[in-house]
């Protein structure tokens, strides 16, 4: 393996000279030799997600595809579903030792590795899919995250963000908070750890084992995004109640994960390649995810006959309540507390400008609706 990464090293050093000629003058007089000589480098990426999934899948495909593109074909990863190289939950640990050059998944899925690592994906009444790009892009979390990570040999991205995501799917109505008492439900991260503290019971399974779980009676509900996804997953056949909003992840942001040491490798111009392919497609997702979600959740709703509802008021405000306490429980000490006092500083923030900006637009525009306007 050291062997092998040394070679594919030093292959991408003609990289950034050529990135530096191009749209200079002599670049066309340049192009062709540079280009014949240069070594191409394949790298692996394992994702959680599995095969042929949109949205979160074709996330993961379009960082690769990008990546290809910008590197004008000298970086080739190839991405690889769950299960078809590593189990979903183990793309952290391949990554990490090496058999494997990246990942592309939810970091709350490694929680027991820390517990600050949901707060790079979603926690309970947590940040929107703006304001997680807000505190990561500009309010610190890159930096914490990174030294996180680099406790594990990984170097972290955003690499997609599905927005809103919706409360989950359930096989009966909940109208209050003795409807939670003993159900059985897949909700990881933080979202669970609430769900346990209403008397539930939280099971965290990757996308492609959801389904038969739900068939077979294993849980009693599941959440997993919103109606593009889920539709796919076909979840509406099993459990007619869609509920929502989802407290748990109001601004998923998923990830994709780096091997550090190939990453230190790699020449400032390359880790810019990679960086720039990653926010583009972050950026993009969170448009396609908005767009497709109200696409489906209408056929959803018409063509499949899913009873749409909302969580009782007793239950949403038990859930903020349990909700604030798990996140301070995942903080309590070290790089943990500042990961955690850092998030909340921000959500506190941003949290303020919202009450006065998007939450009474979006109550204005309903109105508007409703009377016609």
């Amino acid at each position: 393996m050291i062997r092998r990464r040394n070679l594919l090293g030093a292959g991408l050093l003609g990289i950034g000279g050529a990135a530096a000629s191009f749209g200079s003058p002599d670049h066309a007089a340049n192009l062709a030799a540079p280009a014949i000589s240069r070594n191409r480098r394949r790298l692996n990426m394992v994702t959680t997600w599995p095969k042929g999934l949109p949205g979160l899948g074709r996330a993961a495909e379009r960082v690769a595809e990008r990546i290809l593109a910008m590197s004008e074909g000298l970086i080739e990863v190839k991405v690889y579903a769950a299960g078809e190289l590593v189990p979903a939950f183990e793309s952290f640990d391949a990554v990490a030792n090496g058999s494997a050059d990246m990942y592309h998944g939810a970091e709350y899925y490694w929680t027991a590795k820390s517990t600050a690592y949901p707060f790079f994906t979603a926690v309970p009444f947590g940040m929107t899919a703006q304001e997680i790009m807000g505190w990561i892009d500009f309010g610190g979390g890159q930096e914490l995250w990174d030294e996180l990570s680099a406790g594990f040999g990984i170097k972290p991205l955003q690499g997609a963000n599905t927005g809103h995501q919706m409360g989950g799917w359930f096989r009966r109505e909940i109208n209050g908070l003795d409807d939670l008492v003993g159900l059985q439900m897949r909700i990881p991260g933080q979202g669970g750890d609430v769900l346990r503290a209403l008397g539930g019971s939280a099971k965290s399974l990757p996308g492609g084992e959801i389904y038969q779980a739900l068939q077979t009676g294993n849980i009693d509900a599941t959440e997993w995004v919103g109606p593009w996804n889920d539709y796919s997953l076909g979840f509406y056949r099993e459990a007619p109640y869609y509920y929502g909003p989802g407290f748990h992840e109001p601004g998923a942001s998923l990830a994709v994960g780096i091997n550090l040491k190939l990453w230190e490798s790699l020449t400032a111009g390359e880790q810019a390649l990679i960086k720039a392919a990653c926010e583009s497609v972050n950026h993009l997702s969170l448009g396609e995810f908005t767009y497709q979600n109200s696409v489906y959740l209408d056929l959803l709703v018409r063509k499949h006959g899913v009873q749409l509802r909302s969580f009782p008021d007793e239950v949403v405000a038990r859930m903020a309540e349990a909700s604030r306490d798990v996140r301070a429980a995942s903080g309590r000490d070290g790089l943990e507390k500042r990961i955690y006092e850092s998030f909340e500083e921000a959500l506190n923030k941003m949290a303020g400008w919202a009450a006065v900006s998007d939450g009474p637009y979006y109550a204005a525009r309903e109105l508007g609706r409703k009377t016609g306007g």
